[in-house]
Order: C-alpha cells, then sequence, then structure tokens
C-alpha cells in the first residue's frame, strides 16, 4: 500500500472527474454555489469510504454474477443514511441538492471505485482510496464552484457566507457573466478544467521526449 501514490492518484493523475471523467451531472448540476460543492463533496466521500471499505471486507464471499448488484445494496445503504442526516441536521443542503443526493447510488465514481480497487484490494487500501478519491472529487466541485459562482454571480460562498447566506459580493452587479451560473457554464468551465489538467498531465511526458 503506497498511500502517497494512492493520493496522487486520487487528487492528480487519477482525478475521478478530470482525468476518468466520471460523475460528470452531478458536478456540472449542483457548482454553481460554494456550499452545494462543499455538501455534495463530503457526502461522496462518506459514502465511497464506507462502501470501499464494506465491499473490500465482503469481496471474498460475493458471488462474481451478482457483484454488481451487491455493490448497488451496500452503496444505497450508506447512501439512504447520508441522506437522511442530511435532512435531519442540514436541511437547507438537502433542500438544495434535491435528487442528486439519493442520485450517488448511481454515481459512476462510487461504482467504478467499488469496481476497479475495492473488490481487488485489501480494507486498509480500499479506506484510503475512498479518502482520496473524495477529496479529488471535492476538490473539483470546489474549484468549479468559485470560478462559476465569482465569475457568474459575482459573489464568493454562497449559501454560508454573506447577509442570508447569498454569499460575499465581490464583483458589482454590471460585470459578472451570468451565463456561466446556467448549465452550459458548467460544461464551459468543466472543459477548461480537463483541457488544463490534460495539458499538465502530457508536459512531462512531452518535456521527456524532447530531452532524449
Amino acid at each position: 500500500m503506497n498511500l502517497k501514490k494512492q493520493f496522487m492518484e486520487g487528487l492528480l493523475t487519477q482525478n475521478p472527474v478530470l482525468v476518468q471523467v466520471l460523475g460528470m451531472c452531478s458536478t456540472m448540476a449542483i457548482t454553481t454555489s460554494f456550499f452545494n460543492g462543499l455538501g455534495m463533496g463530503v457526502a461522496v466521500i462518506v459514502i465511497l469510504t464506507l462502501s470501499n471499505v464494506i465491499i473490500a471486507a465482503i469481496r471474498k464471499i460475493i458471488p462474481d454474477k451478482i457483484r454488481i448488484a451487491m455493490f448497488i445494496v451496500v452503496i444505497a445503504g450508506f447512501v439512504t443514511m447520508v441522506d437522511l442526516l442530511i435532512q435531519a441536521f442540514v436541511p437547507a443542503l438537502a433542500s438544495s441538492l434535491g435528487v442528486f443526493i439519493p442520485l450517488i447510488v448511481v454515481n459512476c465514481i462510487i461504482l467504478g471505485r467499488a469496481e476497479s480497487f475495492s473488490y481487488k484490494n485489501g480494507i486498509a487500501a480500499s479506506f484510503f482510496d475512498g479518502i482520496f478519491q473524495g477529496i479529488g472529487y471535492t476538490a473539483v466541485l470546489l474549484v468549479m464552484c468559485i470560478i462559476r459562482e465569482f465569475l457568474g454571480a459575482g459573489t464568493f460562498g454562497g449559501g454560508i457566507l454573506g447577509p442570508d447566506g447569498k454569499g460575499i459580493t465581490i464583483l458589482p452587479s454590471q460585470f459578472p457573466a451570468g451565463m456561466l451560473t446556467l448549465p452550459v457554464g458548467g460544461f464551459l468551465v468543466l472543459g477548461c478544467l480537463i483541457a488544463a489538467m490534460q495539458w499538465a498531465l502530457a508536459r512531462p511526458k512531452k518535456n521527456k521526449e524532447e530531452s532524449k
């Protein structure tokens, strides 16, 4: 188990959103305020980590033919618990995220890590994989939230900071490009981030080839 390698994979080289291109629906839909991104990110970290641990613990007794169904049962259990906890203790977040918390059940990031990692590795490695992949997902959400909220609404910390939780106003109302808070803005920002990540990952390889 190499924790440094797992951390770098989750954050950069195998980032679930920018490299593996998973979880696109929720990534573009809820990244309009910092509160949404933080809440969704924490929920995914908790569910992904717990699901990974349980699947790794029972992987040797799961029949191969029904493994996907078993993955969904485990994930659905944790999603239900997290959803009920959010509704009970953070109702504003539950109202803001709406159906996207229950939809974590079929989030490709959760199922993808269950199939490709926790089903093939031990409990400890799966635990850290869940945390690091979740951190990578959350980091992308927060970056997108900050960009879309700042350039689209001229505010920062929507849902948490400012009067009535509307965020701290940074840009005058005539400057923000409101289009970025719309669905098309999610596509544009995510596309730019994916392009930047691919460029950054390809640069060392290109420099190595040129040095030969």
